[in-house]
């Protein structure tokens, strides 16, 4: 081929290959944008997101592939929440998966009421006004609730038969979401009157209150402290179990995290599980199913997990009845 010839076919290649892609675009439909909204930093709730990623998957959608995410993390801030949650409905996203905190679902709801929203969140969605109920939401939401706060005197009941002479326990609650902590209040004040227990409910959202809590139960000495469950301050669980290791606190809490990073029990629903049912949501909804007509989910199962290590380190003889019943022990 003469030197020309590579030439005038180079550049017809050139001009050939402009254009297939443009080709190709024309028939493949955009790919949906899910928008995820979470209090959370991305490091704490990576085990979560996989899970949101797993339940998207097991509806047909993967990442990269048919679907595209966009994320917004608050950064433990609640604050910001409104903001991010504008954000995303200016992206015009096709759906907002809220998972973890109220906060975020209600953040999303107040700036749409079109977008559809799945929330996974460990309060009563009727009583926040996420949904009008929980058989027909009726609105733009739809998720997964886990009645925690609920789960309170369950909580303050397997403290009572692991550390049998507790009668002072310390309930750390998050101030950022007040109707919430008093909400846990009020649970949490109603079992201990059953049980013959003295409560403290304390706040803390931060790390430095967290460190200040801690150094006033230092000297309080309450026979145990039980952390509510709260996307935040599930977030500091690290936090949490070596503070409550350092000044030697048996440490309760609403979700096995806590008990996973050193905490003693937990008692509550699978915040993975939860986030898994959130990303299959997601992906019914992207295939074409309102909200409205997908009604809330309950989880069925609620997990007991027990810290043996942490139990030998605090001399506590976890008693066999109790390890017979726990779902997982941590040795």
């Amino acid at each position: 081929m003469s030197s020309m010839g590579r030439r005038e076919f180079v550049a017809l290649l050139g001009g050939a290959a402009a254009t297939w892609p443009m080709v190709a675009r024309a028939q493949q439909p955009a790919m949906p944008v899910v928008g995820f909204l979470n209090v959370q930093s991305p490091g704490p709730a990576a085990p979560n997101l996989a899970a949101f990623r797993q339940g998207l998957n097991e509806a047909g959608y993967v990442e990269g592939q048919n679907v595209a995410i966009e994320f917004r993390w608050a950064e433990g801030r609640s604050d910001r929440l409104p903001e991010l949650a504008a954000d995303l409905v200016r992206r015009r996203v096709s759906v907002i998966a809220a998972p973890g905190s109220v906060l975020a679902a209600l953040a999303a709801k107040a700036v749409t009421t079109t977008i559809p929203i799945v929330f996974g969140i460990a309060e009563d969605p009727v009583k926040r006004g996420l949904v009008t109920s929980l058989a027909r939401p009726d609105g733009n939401a739809t998720g997964i609730s886990f009645f925690t706060a609920e789960l309170v005197a369950k909580q303050l009941g397997l403290l009572r038969e692991l550390v049998p002479g507790a009668v002072r326990i310390a309930v750390l609650v998050n101030p950022a979401d007040a109707a919430r902590a008093e909400f846990i209040s009020q649970n949490v004040e109603a079992a201990a009157r059953v049980l013959g227990l003295q409560i403290a409910v304390l706040n803390a959202s931060t790390a430095g209150e967290i460190d200040a809590v801690f150094a006033s139960l230092a000297r309080e000495r309450p026979d145990a402290v039980l952390v509510a469950a709260d996307p935040i301050l599930n977030s500091r669980r690290v936090q949490l179990a070596t503070l409550a290791a350092r000044y030697m606190i048996p440490l309760a809490s609403g979700g096995r995290d806590v008990t996973e990073a050193g905490g003693l029990i937990s008692y509550g629903a699978r915040v993975a599980d939860v986030y898994r049912r959130v990303g299959g949501y997601t992906g019914r909804i992207l295939k074409g199913v309102k909200p409205a007509d997908l009604p809330v989910e309950q989880p069925t199962k609620f997990e007991l997990v027990v810290n043996l290590q942490t139990a030998k380190m605090l001399s506590i003889d976890v008693p066999p009845t109790l390890l017979a019943r726990a779902d997982e022990v941590i040795e």
